[in-house]
């Protein structure tokens, strides 16, 4: 399964810079949502955490064998009287797409979203050029 690169040594100079860089956690910088791609015989599944996000606010495309979301997070109000020490909680655009596995048929794709999590489901179907032909030998 390939997967769109991800630069990981990018974060690093943030990982001191933090103020528990101490700590054997990394955590995640990213505005990336986290996701899970994995298939069965007749389908392909990705499972993305999108907690608190209103589904209006996902875009969901598949073309050419790439499985693009696109959404949202946008923050009501801010709170100016809060003093943050640590502020975590992703808001903001965020955009993740993935290559796909197998050929699926992109128009017969699903998506639903519940308890924070995007799941799409996109059914499997016969890579076309890819099947072997076989090809008989005439004798002359």
């Amino acid at each position: 399964m390939a997967l769109v690169p991800k630069k990981f040594f990018e974060e690093m100079p943030d990982f001191f810079g933090d103020e528990d860089w101490f700590l054997p956690v990394f955590s995640k910088k990213s505005s990336e949502p986290d996701m899970d791609v994995y298939e069965t015989d007749k389908e392909v599944i990705a499972e993305v955490s999108l907690p608190n996000i209103d589904p209006k606010n996902i875009k969901v495309s598949a073309e050419n064998g790439v499985l693009r979301i696109k959404g949202d997070m946008k923050d009501e109000k801010e709170e100016k009287e809060k003093n943050y020490w640590k502020k975590e909680i992703r808001k903001g655009a965020f955009e993740r797409a993935v290559k796909l596995p197998s050929s699926v048929d992109e128009s017969k794709a699903d998506a639903s979203y519940e308890k924070g999590v995007l799941k799409v489901t996109l059914p499997k179907t016969e890579p076309k050029g890819k099947k072997a032909k076989e090809i008989k030998v005439k004798a002359k």
